[in-house]
């Protein structure tokens, strides 16, 4: 029984996309998974309810409701997973006091670095109250091939030094942002553009599993 949360500050770093995904592939390895959704945008729920097999979700936007819930949820499922807030609140704060895995997806830019900044802090006050948790781990996502911005990227965030850098990369795709509006993810769309995509979600989720404490 494991709690992974999805975190970021910054809109649009596929904090809710990453999630999403990631459920369905737990799903699709035969684990049982429930999210809770604590975005007020509700993307996770949206998705997930459009979807043909469905996944169990939960939205709570109140941190004592997620702080009571979270140890109760957990019991119940292989994963419960979390898609944080797309800002820093007090939701984000209880998410990261039952977090075991803090997952921060980031675009390579220098706004979005700075934002995950802001949340790699908190992680390390949460530390401070619960001893070597959560756990935490940061890829580069809606990358560009061939650009230099991803190389600094990673640069930047591999001289976070208590923080695990994952090597998966997710690659910026219009497949991906297609398939909400397809009712799906990458592992149901059919084409070469698609399962490149789940080729590199696939990589990225069995290093998330492996970063687990």
């Amino acid at each position: 029984m494991a709690v992974i949360s999805f975190l970021n500050q910054k809109g649009g770093s596929s904090k809710s996309t990453s999630c999403v995904h990631f459920a369905v592939w737990l799903k699709l390895q035969g684990k049982s998974v429930r999210v809770i959704d604590t975005d007020t945008q509700r993307s996770a729920t949206l998705w997930l309810d459009s979807l043909e097999d469905k996944i169990a979700c939960l939205q709570l936007d109140s941190p004592d409701d997620l702080l009571e819930q979270i140890s109760d949820l957990d019991q119940e499922q292989d994963f419960l997973l979390i898609d944080g807030p797309a800002k820093i609140s007090e939701v984000t704060r209880a998410a990261l006091l039952g977090t075991d895995l803090a997952v921060l997806p980031l675009q390579p830019t220098g706004l979005d670095i700075a934002a995950t900044l802001d949340t790699v802090r908190l992680i390390r006050q949460a530390r401070k109250v619960r001893p070597g948790k959560p756990k935490a781990a940061l890829f580069v996502s809606r990358a560009i091939k061939g650009t230099k911005l991803k190389d600094e990227a990673l640069a930047t965030i591999s001289s976070l030094d208590d923080m695990d850098v994952l090597k998966s990369v997710i690659h910026q795709r219009q497949v991906i942002a297609d398939a909400f509006g397809q009712s799906g993810t990458v592992f149901s769309i059919k084409g070469r553009a698609a399962t490149d995509a789940a080729r590199e979600y696939q990589k990225l989720f069995v290093e998330i599993l492996e970063a687990q404490p």
